[in-house]
């Protein structure tokens, strides 16, 4: 158990009386508004604060111009896939017609060959 605390309510209102009446004193040793250094220290807050909105402006539209720049690269990505694609799409349209027509002309050299043969099997005959 800690020890007893003398303090009474006294002491404690006493103490909170002298805080009151140092936070007072403080306050009203505070400079006027229109005193020289006071405008001084407000004009350098607000050169502060306009520098650094101009240093967030800068800073966004950066951001946007990257961001722009990125949609661009990837328009013209997606636009040259795109473009290949169809190129390889097409190349393969290309080679599926050709060997359709390679069968289709093998298939008719087979069949040109199966008639000739029955053809002259025919003239053997008679």
């Amino acid at each position: 158990m800690g020890a007893f605390d003398y303090r009474n309510f006294d002491d404690r209102r006493q103490n909170s009386q002298n805080a009151k009446a140092a936070l007072l004193e403080k306050f009203k040793s505070r400079p006027a508004l229109d005193d020289p250094e006071m405008i001084a220290k407000a004009k350098a807050r607000a050169e502060v604060a306009k520098a650094r909105e101009d240093r967030t402006r800068e800073r966004e539209r950066a951001r946007v111009e990257a961001e722009r720049k990125a949609a661009e690269e990837k328009r013209l990505r997606e636009e040259a896939e795109l473009k290949a694609q169809i190129e390889r799409e097409e190349a393969e349209a290309a080679a599926l017609a050709a060997r359709k027509m390679q069968e289709a002309e093998e298939r008719k050299a087979a069949r040109d060959a199966r008639y000739a043969a029955r053809k002259a099997r025919v003239k053997i005959k008679r």
